[in-house]
């Protein structure tokens, strides 16, 4: 390799790792490889291909160093190691995929795919502490061996940069390891790599807390290498006697265990209980493993008194990672607390390097839930013939297959259900957002609201402030934030254009003079079609109906109700003098009078009963309506036809029943109605014809038409009604 890429150091360190990383994998990764891979990284060296980093991570040096690691770590295969090693070199264009199938395999070139894709994740600046990032990183990472050589890629770098002068990159490389690959390695039952990464990690973010414990232990050493062995060797004695094979070992608890327990406790490094643990691992054959662990168990809590309460027993049920233990902590000699961990030596293996040391697959379907996923693939067996590593190539990354992970434009992350749109991920930010959202910028290129948003995507979402919800937003967006805000909004906006075209249409009839009958206007909003009221005020709003041709119809509809649907009478509850017809000052009709034959109709544009004061006016076919005096009409006809106005009074009670419409507003409280009702009913000489009621936002206003003898009744049952418990007005209209 050139001779000016590496200093003389660098050339002494990539010597030994070379050297170490072929007895490494002697029999797993042949000369061959290693001879072609060589060959290539000094083409790459040569035509400036493997340039450091901008904190001066030498790429060759970090990823020998990663696939010694991870030959150490764990048992790897020859494609993992491949793929480390020439991972940089497809990210720099180096060589493309294709001819990196065609030299190593579709299995190399599968596995340097998913650790380009999931290093796109690392330009959107997503903060990595969040769940959501985690689930997205399992997602594109699609292989778990991805995910295996992305945590063992970290603790190699977390090693490399002890003295790296930037101490801001130091830091965050060290939160990342705690937040992300930590756990990562937690669920995946790789605990030393884990424990190591969490040691480093507050080594780098607090490194006077480390050094401190750090201290305490070296200057307490001594002191606890004799307290362990004398504690270990009468359990050693007695388990020789009892016959078995095994082997023990004693050690401190990590720093960063130390450290959490001190913060949990509030207590200092001295008064921290169970600081020792030690492990017994039996020689034992798979059949025997729980039996010679809970005998080992009863050997050691014979002498030393166990603390019931810290009994954690997963022989019985393992952890979703596949661990297999049997811990306890005891009161050892000088009243000290020691944790016992008892296993044999496959949950040994298991617990050191993880499922991957014994993995099989058996079909495993989608889960939203990684530690369910996790549960069905922990079916632990012997190394297959053909390695370990070889049964994870099969292993479906399906685990959040039914949700999608996209960014904001700042690098929040947020999950969405699978299928969802540039509109859900609007509303699932702010709903003010969803409801003024025209479209979105998806990676940088404009696209449709109804774009369905895939893994990783970086949404910008694009509004106007004309913009409102549509119905046929609902046919394409999946959240149920959206469907139900999008409804909402649409109802709001529409019960707002309703009260527009409301004011609209009562200011026009107010210019023309004319009095809206709720009646006549309820069959002209049912002639025309409309199921709601809403629905009719809401066209008006929107200019679908013209008001004055809405007002002309209304006005042909009274007139129509008015000649032809005005109940008829008969004229024996009338006399009419016809000697005075002539004389218009004088012309008087008297109920009760001599004159009979003439007929007359009651107006239904005020419906007068007895005793209200009424005129009679002469129509155009020879009838005699009946209007009352202060009817909405009155001054009209009045002013227009004087000389057919005809005086008239009621001359007496003829036990006949007049309809009369009452309105009446109140809250919509339950039984309101049922009281209402109760009241008619109870009054002699009443009769409740008909009802109609409709209610809005805690009110109601209805409409009863009732048949009463006279004035006097309808006036009574008024101040009945208004004493009714919720109800605010009573008037005749």
């Amino acid at each position: 390799m050139s001779n000016n890429y590496f200093n003389r150091q660098e050339k002494e360190k990539l010597a030994q790792l070379c050297h170490k990383l072929l007895a490494l994998m002697v029999d797993v990764v042949q000369n061959r490889d290693f001879y072609l891979i060589k060959k290539v990284l000094k083409n790459a060296v040569t035509e400036n291909h493997c340039s450091r980093d901008r904190f001066g991570i030498n790429p060759i040096i970090h990823n020998i160093e990663t696939a010694s690691l991870l030959c150490e770590k764990i048992s790897p295969d020859r494609n993992m190691v491949i793929a480390i090693l020439l991972y940089n070199l497809c990210q720099s264009g180096f060589i493309k995929i294709e001819e990196l199938a065609m030299q190593w395999g579709d299995d190399v070139a599968k596995l340097i795919k998913g650790l380009l894709k999931v290093h796109t994740l690392y330009s959107r600046q997503a903060a990595v502490e969040s769940d959501n990032f985690r689930k997205l990183l399992l997602t594109f990472a699609e292989d778990i061996r991805v995910i295996i050589i992305m945590i063992v890629e970290r603790l190699s770098l977390m090693r490399a940069i002890n003295h790296h002068p930037n101490e801001k990159y130091v830091r965050d490389v060290a939160y990342e390891a705690n937040y992300l690959y930590s756990p990562l390695a937690h669920r995946l039952g790789l605990y030393v790599i884990k424990s190591e990464l969490e040691d480093l990690s507050l080594k780098y973010t607090n490194r006077e807390k480390f050094t401190e414990i750090a201290h305490k232990l070296n200057e307490t050493k001594i002191e606890r290498e004799e307290y362990i062995a004398s504690f270990i060797t009468p359990i050693k004695k007695k388990l020789e006697d009892s016959g078995f094979k095994f082997e023990i070992k004693g050690r401190t608890k990590s720093i960063y265990s130390i450290w959490n327990k001190m913060r949990k406790q509030k207590n200092d490094i001295d008064n921290i209980y169970d600081l020792f643990a030690i492990r017994i691992i039996l020689d034992s054959s798979i059949e025997k493993e729980k039996a010679d662990c809970w005998t080992a168990y009863s050997i050691v809590t014979d002498m030393y008194l166990p603390n019931t309460s810290r009994l954690k027993d997963w022989l019985t049920i393992p952890k979703s990672n596949g661990y297999e233990s049997l811990h306890t902590t005891v009161l050892g000699p000088k009243n000290r607390w020691v944790e016992v961990q008892i296993r044999t030596k496959r949950m040994d293996l298991i617990a050191e390097k993880g499922l991957a040391a014994h993995w099989k697959y058996k079909g495993v379907k989608s889960e939203n839930d990684l530690d369910a996923w996790m549960n069905n693939i922990r079916d632990i067996l012997e190394a297959a013939e053909t390695g370990p590593m070889e049964l994870m190539k099969n292993f479906k990354m399906d685990i959040y297959a039914k949700e999608v992970f996209v960014f904001t434009p700042k690098g929040d992350l947020y999950k969405l259900p699978l299928g969802a749109t540039i509109v859900d991920f609007a509303f699932n930010i702010h709903s003010r957002l969803g409801c003024q959202c025209i479209g979105g910028k998806v990676n940088g290129k404009n696209k449709k609201l109804n774009y369905k948003l895939n893994n990783g995507d970086s949404v910008e979402i694009l509004t106007s402030s004309n913009q409102t919800p549509k119905l046929d937003w609902l046919n394409f967006v999946v959240t149920t934030k959206a469907k139900n805000k999008i409804k909402q909004t649409i109802h709001e906006l529409n019960n707002r254009a309703s009260e527009l075209g409301k004011e609209l249409l009562q200011r026009r009839f107010k210019n023309r003079k004319i009095e809206i009958d709720e009646a006549v206007l309820m069959k002209l909003i049912k002639k025309y079609g409309f199921k709601t009221v809403t629905d009719f005020y809401h066209a008006i709003a929107k200019n679908k109906l013209d008001i004055n041709d809405v007002i002309a119809q209304y006005e042909l509809l009274e007139q129509k109700l008015t000649d032809t649907n005005i109940e008829v009478r008969s004229a024996t509850e009338f006399t009419f003098n016809k000697s005075d017809y002539s004389d218009q000052n004088n012309d008087v009709l008297i109920i009760g009078d001599n004159i009979k034959g003439i007929n007359y109709r009651l107006a239904k544009c005020c419906n007068p009963i007895y005793g209200d004061d009424v005129f009679g006016f002469i129509s155009a076919d020879g009838v005699i309506k009946i209007h009352k005096n202060d009817c909405n009409n009155a001054s009209h006809i009045k002013t227009r036809y004087p000389y057919r106005i005809i005086s008239t009074r009621w001359s007496g009670k003829v036990g006949t029943q007049f309809g009369a419409t009452l309105r009446i507003v109140g809250y919509d409280d339950i039984g309101i109605v049922n009281n209402i009702t109760s009241i008619i009913t109870k009054e002699k000489n009443i009769l409740l014809k008909s009802i109609s009621i409709d209610s809005n936002d805690g009110l109601f206003q209805g409409y009863l038409v009732v048949n009463v003898s006279d004035t006097q009744s309808l006036n009574s049952l008024i101040k009945k009604i208004k004493i009714v418990k919720g109800v605010k007005d009573v008037q005749r209209s």
